[in-house]
């Protein structure tokens, strides 16, 4: 870690899900002074900015952890990834996933020319991050821990059902105000090697002061944003943790880009193909990359949604000045969802071709059949007249009659070769 002007700032090229190094400069010894105490002015500060907040969502997830765990050991032993709670549990309870990886919380305190980060194991020590004269990200990844996450909520001051949303997977995209906090829910489209669309789910919760994202894995969606932190990038340490929030929503954003443009390319190149090289196999990759966009407009039309309202409804947790920047990422949002749109019609349109191309090829195979058949119905009269075994038939006695009938058949043939050829019926 680097000191410049009261200034520490973090290693960079640490990404999100891979931070060993991180863990080694921020370590529990590690903590500076200005952000390292956990006194009563902390606590005191945390009292004052939750208005009561942690009394409130202290003693419900407490009460129901064991209800919760009772709930999760008759849960079904199969490892899956998304899963809802069984039916009937109570409003709040959390359906961790078996597989869900180890949790693990990152913190960056940053301000005007400060800029401090760690890893955190005790969710406690989070409350003395809460200053009045810095802003605080705490980033969450990993469900594993459950108590780890309702200690966070307990010190943020977060409701039960806001934490329900972050972590049962996965949520439709929304935006949704609350007394105490503003939580946003994003999808984020992953392509895979082999074209399959995964949508991950990554939610914002923003607060007075701080700001928590929860993701269920280590992913690389803020690496972005945490080196405009280190770096003090574009002044983002000058501004609140709206601005905060929403860099990280304009970097959710912009993995849509490059995933849409990839599909719409695919069906570009499907296209040409299907006009210039027939295949059979063209079908198949049509309507993959189809459903691959029918994922992308059915995760992007809610995020458009939920980003039109936050961008233009007032919140109590969003200045004027952050709104104006997130109208812009609407805008972005828009435009891919249009773009998946117009790319879905353009599937549509290589299906047709595909089609049509079969269909020509149906009626090619049709009319050499036709022609052929044409060309030996009248041979099979002339046999059928003279098919009969006499001597030197046709006419019973006539020695060349065979060869004649022969010749004759022959020219038969070749007449209407030629002439449906002239008819252009051979084209």
């Amino acid at each position: 870690m680097s000191s410049d002007g009261g200034e520490e700032q973090g290693e960079e090229g640490s990404g999100e899900g891979g931070q060993a190094g991180s863990e080694e400069r921020f370590g529990e010894g590690a903590r500076s002074e200005e952000g390292g105490g956990e006194g009563e002015g902390a606590g005191d500060f945390v009292g004052s900015a939750q208005g009561g907040a942690g009394a409130r969502a202290a003693a419900a997830p407490i009460a129901r952890r064991g209800q919760r765990a009772a709930q999760r050991g008759a849960a079904a032993p199969k490892p899956v990834r998304h899963q809802r709670p069984p039916p009937g549990s109570a409003p709040g309870t959390l359906a961790i996933p078996q597989d869900a990886a180890a949790t693990r919380i990152h913190v960056y305190e940053y301000a005007e020319g400060v800029h401090r980060e760690r890893d955190v194991e005790d969710p406690r020590d989070l409350r003395g991050y809460l200053k009045p004269e810095t802003n605080v990200w705490v980033d969450v990844q990993g469900f594993r821990d459950e108590d780890k996450l309702w200690e966070i909520a307990e010190v943020f001051g977060l409701h039960p059902l806001v934490l329900e949303d972050a972590t049962n997977v996965p949520q439709r995209a929304k935006s949704q105000v609350h007394a105490h906090e503003h939580v946003i829910v994003c999808r984020v489209p992953v392509l895979g090697e082999a074209g399959d669309i995964e949508t991950p789910q990554v939610c914002l919760i923003v607060g007075r002061g701080w700001l928590i994202t929860l993701q269920d894995h280590p992913r690389g969606f803020f690496d972005p944003v945490r080196l405009q932190l280190r770096e003090g990038v574009e002044e983002i340490r000058k501004h609140g943790v709206d601005y905060l929030a929403y860099a990280l929503i304009d970097a959710v954003v912009d993995r849509y880009f490059p995933v849409v443009q990839a599909l719409a390319e695919q069906l570009e190149e499907l296209e040409g193909e299907v006009i210039e090289h027939f295949s059979s196999t063209q079908l198949p990759r049509i309507q993959h990359v189809r459903r691959a966009l029918t994922v992308i407009r059915r995760v992007g039309w809610p995020q458009r949604e939920a980003l039109g309202e936050l961008a233009r409804e007032p919140s109590a947790f969003f200045s004027d000045a952050a709104r104006v920047y997130l109208r812009d990422a609407e805008q972005h949002i828009r435009q891919i969802v249009e773009l998946a749109d117009s790319s879905r019609e353009l599937a549509g349109l290589a299906t047709e071709i595909y089609l049509s191309q079969v269909g020509q090829r149906t009626n090619e195979v049709m009319k050499v059949l036709t022609l052929v058949s044409s060309i030996f119905i009248p041979l099979t009269f002339v046999v059928g007249v003279y098919g009969m075994n006499f001597d030197y038939m046709p006419e019973l006695h006539w020695e060349l009659g065979y060869p004649m009938v022969l010749f004759g058949m022959a020219c038969l043939a070749v007449g209407l070769s030629v002439w449906f050829r002239s008819r252009g019926w051979w084209d």
